[in-house]
């Protein structure tokens, strides 16, 4: 049997993040991201949404054995989904391909969840390591709902897989936060969300 692949557009582009073999770049066509809230989670979500005439950029990465428990496990807020036909990869075989997307039905209009800055950290650090600066651009103009509070936690990061970045992956982040005008709040003017 070959190993099914994973489709990532987000924090899942970061292989810091994650030690599954064979990562590859690909593009999911028909899709964006947005940030979204769940009725999970006390915090922002990067969700992957259905968007006819877009695509995004992101990495596959083989399954080992289909098993999927501990993927399916760490992407707990998501559904996992059928996507071979909409990904562009170099795999030299076909191949089947999920990608993880939160439902619709439990996404949440909700003004007091945030996005964690450190969790954006890991998203960028990947973006920039595969694709490039160009690549990090491409990602935050390809997502929605930069409107969101995004929480700065830096100095104590509340995402449990949160990385170190460089200084110019760091600069990379807060220039484009402020390019697209996005509110920033500080870890001590906030109530925190629980850790996940």
């Amino acid at each position: 049997m070959k190993d099914p692949y994973f489709f990532g557009y987000g924090s899942l582009v970061n292989t810091k993040s994650h030690d599954y073999p064979d990562p590859r770049p690909a593009t999911l066509n028909g899709w964006r991201r947005a940030w979204v809230a769940t009725r999970r989670y006390g915090v922002v979500l990067l969700s992957g949404v259905p968007a006819p005439g877009h695509s995004i950029q992101g990495l596959i990465a083989a399954v080992p054995g289909a098993d999927w428990a501990a993927l399916d496990a760490r992407e707990g807020g998501y559904a996992r989904l059928p996507a071979s036909e909409h990904v562009n990869h170099a795999l030299p075989r076909t191949a089947d391909i999920a990608v993880y997307a939160v439902e619709p039905e439990h996404v949440r209009e909700n003004d007091s969840h945030m996005i964690l800055l450190s969790y954006l950290d890991v998203v960028v650090q990947g973006f920039d390591e595969v694709y490039g600066e160009d690549g990090v651009q491409h990602f935050f103009d390809t997502t929605d709902n930069w409107h969101t509070t995004i929480l700065d936690d830096r100095a104590d990061p509340v995402y449990p897989r949160h990385q170190k970045l460089t200084r110019r992956q760091t600069e990379l982040v807060n220039e484009n936060l402020d390019r697209l005008s996005a509110q920033v709040q500080q870890r001590h003017e906030a109530t925190l969300p629980p850790k996940f």
